[in-house]
């Protein structure tokens, strides 16, 4: 035999009840008549509490009394054929009388007692059950419909009554032994004590009125059913990739259940517990799936943790004081104040040397703590012995729990990286012998950021998800979305990576979306949208989200982002960026950048500053920390200047070379922004600070490609007719080369802590010597590459490489 409780939301409407039946139906064609235990219909006990506070404080509740009646009149007339429906009338406008005469009696009185209130709740349960038990009767024969009042015996702790269980058993016993057979329906939530007065089992109770019956019937499991599907390994409303446990143990199950999972109320594992009854918790709406059971022998799991639960809303008290160090017995006085006063402590942390106490209570609670510890501590007070408890406020609890977690090393150090890495500030830790469970209080406001990060880091066989912030929608933007669209799949299935782009900004439109933009009509999107750029107003969205591995990429040549990037930082976001401008300026912007990364947790990475696609950065700092030595880097990092000398031998002229090289859109609109070597110089100077010098850019030497009346040219025509005039010049550097059977190669060289970059005739002794197109090249010589330096080739410009370094950029941030 089971007992099987169905709650608010299965009762809730005319389509509900309808699927309950439909389970009960197969439940008792396969497995016998169960006992079935019932919640209020949905919403119905909040009506109900609302309705006696409206009577305490004189107000009017009739159109709330009205709603009650109509709701429940409404499922009769739905579901019950005519002949059935009057005798059910009866029952409930009975019902409904005797609910108005107490409300009146409390107008009249103007005062709620919480025996007076939970006399008020009992009739939800009431209803639901003794109307479930008739439809059910039309459906499956005679049923049996059972007031818990007269099973279920407790004492008089109105509003959380403790269960009398002796008695409550015999009562459970004789009463099933009597209508054996038959399919019974209980009322959930409600009791009665000695005298008869009814009392209820705290909110959630229903759960519990299923496990006194199953434990005293020694059923063979009790079933939950509700409208999830089953035990979530986190709060699936905040972490959206939670998903169903298979098994619990009764252990991790009251853990979660006590740190806010809400799907079972914490005190039904007790009976179950004693008497090694599976619970199981299945979904009304989806009753094919097979949910989560909670059971004694459960099998051992294969991941450290089980499950993250949370308390959205608590208040700490902090005390403190030397007058505690050593006192024996200052703790108990204190605990057994607020145990007297039925102040319920969710958790408690103390530092090892007794100088302060830290506890969590619910907020409604915390004013009335603090009274009382004054009041009873105020020699101590007076004495200076102890300060005054500080309330603080708007905090919540995080915990994870497991069985696994005990004696297994890193679990403690991968939540402590995780809320760390996302800038969520612990307040308090604490973590029971047991090591079932280690609990944090963090600010209320990082409690979704933290649920989602912690999640991710536990559960490492999901999709991690970044969550990006792009700047910029020129060339480089607009192909890393396409890539990202494209390769989308491909990062999910082999790098378990989910990358949403979540805010996205020109210099006219940004536009944002929580759940991450559509990056196949973006463009339509953005040109859509009614918000106009605003770059503090972007970042400012950016930080109020608050979204977990959080990602600002600058795709621009902007200064305005570099001035923020600070910010960015402070906020616990990792920034990727193409813009050299910011690690190309002072030396001092340079070190702020990589001490705020490094001092908040975040990552910070610009390969393509130097490189494009190419791995240059990467190289050099894999070479540093395997402990290699740099002696000396050569390189040619600029696409535009080596298309240039690659193509200009034999009867070609430089003039020609770059014409075609803009053509073919290597250069930037005026070509002297390329020869002019600034850009190469950003990038020597780049290189050359990651390998550990302190120099600014005054410290590089350039030595000019081109004549003073090229550079001097007032407009890009007057440039192209300079470079004519100045055909000789080129044409003699050219025929110098050729004569000795060298090649032009425009060369910047970091050594000894000095930049230079050169105009050079290389042989085909030189690695730079067979370089083509609009390749770049770099080669290390280090200490292991004494002999044959290291060297990275490649493309050196375009979109789509430049976009491709910024996309290895952000899944290198996800791993």
């Amino acid at each position: 035999m089971k007992v099987l409780k169905f709650g608010g939301t299965s009762v809730g409407s005319v389509k509900s009840i309808g699927t309950l039946i439909d389970i009960l139906k197969s439940e008792v064609a396969t497995n016998g008549n169960p006992v079935v235990v019932l919640s209020a219909m949905g919403g119905v006990t909040n009506l109900l509490s609302a309705m006696a506070s409206k009577a305490a404080a004189g107000d009017d509740f009739s159109t709330y009394l009205t709603e009650l009646q109509s709701r429940h009149f409404e499922v009769v007339k739905t579901l019950l054929d005519v002949p059935r429906q009057n005798p059910v009338y009866t029952q409930l406008k009975i019902y409904f009388n005797d609910l108005e005469d107490i409300l009146q009696g409390i107008a009249i009185l103007s005062e709620l007692t919480p025996r007076i209130n939970d006399l008020v709740l009992s009739y939800g349960e009431r209803c639901s059950a003794l109307l479930i038990s008739k439809i059910a009767e039309q459906h499956l024969g005679e049923t049996v419909f059972a007031d818990a009042t007269a099973l279920i015996k407790t004492d008089s702790s109105y509003g959380q009554a403790h269960v009398n269980t002796e008695l409550t058993d015999i009562l459970v016993q004789d009463f099933y032994a009597k209508h054996k057979g038959k399919l019974i329906f209980v009322t959930g939530f409600i009791s009665s004590n000695n005298e008869g007065r009814v009392t209820t089992l705290g909110r959630g109770g229903s759960d519990y009125t299923a496990a006194i019956i199953g434990a005293a019937l020694d059923c063979e499991e009790i079933v939950i059913w509700t409208d999830v599907n089953g035990m979530m390994t986190a709060d699936p409303k905040m972490v959206k990739k939670a998903f169903p446990l298979k098994e619990l143990s009764y252990t991790e199950a009251m853990e979660l259940s006590y740190f806010g999972a809400k799907v079972i109320y914490p005190p039904t594992m007790i009976p179950a517990f004693m008497k090694k009854i599976p619970i199981v918790i299945r979904n009304t709406f989806e009753p094919l799936f097979e949910g989560t059971v909670i059971r004694h022998d459960c099998r051992e799991s294969t991941r450290n943790i089980k499950g993250i639960s949370s308390i959205n809303e608590i208040s700490i008290l902090n005390l403190q004081g030397s007058g505690m160090v050593g006192k024996a017995g200052f703790s108990g006085r204190l605990f057994s104040l607020l145990a007297r006063e039925q102040i319920n402590i969710i958790l408690i942390t103390q530092s090892s040397s007794e100088h302060s106490i830290t506890f969590a209570v619910k907020p409604a609670d915390a004013l009335s703590a603090k009274r009382l510890i004054e009041q009873e501590f105020e020699l101590e007070l007076e004495a200076k012995k102890i300060d005054s408890p500080i309330i603080e406020d708007s905090l919540s609890i995080l915990a994870i729990v497991g069985e696994n977690m005990k004696q297994t090393p890193g679990i403690a150090g991968t939540l402590f990286h995780a809320l760390g890495r996302n800038g969520i500030n612990v307040r308090a830790i604490a973590q029971g012998s047991s090591e079932y469970n280690i609990s944090v209080i963090i600010s209320r406001h990082d409690l979704a950021k933290a649920l989602n990060a912690v999640h991710d880091a536990y559960y490492t066989d999901l999709k991690k998800t970044l969550n990006v912030f792009c700047l910029g929608t020129g060339n480089i933007g607009r192909t890393l979305f396409k890539q990202l669209q494209e390769h989308r799949e491909f990062l999910q299935l082999q790098n378990g990576i989910l990358v949403n782009v979540i805010g996205i900004s020109n210099s006219r439109k940004m536009v944002f979306n929580e759940e991450g933009l559509n990056l196949e009509t973006w463009k339509e999107t953005l040109d859509q949208s009614e918000e106009t750029a605003d770059l503090d107003l972007f970042i400012a969205r950016m930080k109020e989200m608050n979204l977990p591995n959080a990602v600002f990429v600058d795709n621009t040549a902007s200064t305005a982002p570099i001035s923020r990037y600070a910010d960015v930082f402070r906020s616990n976001v990792s920034v990727v960026t193409c813009n050299k401008i910011g690690n190309s300026s002072s030396y001092a912007q340079y070190k702020t950048f990589r001490d705020l990364a490094r001092k908040h947790g975040v990552d910070f990475y610009y390969e393509t500053n130097v490189g494009a696609g190419l791995p240059i950065i990467r190289t050099l700092k894999d070479l540093q920390l395997s402990g290699d030595r740099v002696i000396r880097i050569e390189a040619i990092l600029s696409g535009t200047i080596s298309f240039i000398f690659n193509n200009f031998k034999g009867d070609v002229m430089f003039h020609d070379v770059v014409k075609l090289a803009q053509e073919k859109g290597f250069t930037e609109p005026d070509p002297r922004d390329d020869l002019s070597g600034m850009d190469f110089m950003r990038k020597m100077l780049i290189l050359a600070r990651d390998a550990g010098h302190v120099l600014e850019q005054t410290d590089i030497k350039i030595q000019n490609i081109l004549p003073q009346s090229c550079l001097e040219a007032e407009t890009v025509e007057e440039f192209y007719a300079e470079l004519l005039a100045n055909n000789d010049y080129f044409e003699t550097i050219k025929q110098q080369a050729e004569a000795e059977g060298k090649v032009l190669r425009y060369i910047g060289k970091l050594e000894d802590g000095q930049v230079a970059i050169t105009l050079q005739m290389v042989d085909d002794a030189h690695p730079f010597y067979m370089l083509s197109g609009s390749d770049n090249i770099i080669s290390f010589t280090t200490e292991r590459y004494k002999e044959r330096p290291l060297v990275v080739k490649g493309p050196g410009a375009g979109a789509e490489v430049t976009a491709a370094g910024v996309f290895s950029d952000i899944v290198n941030v996800g791993a």
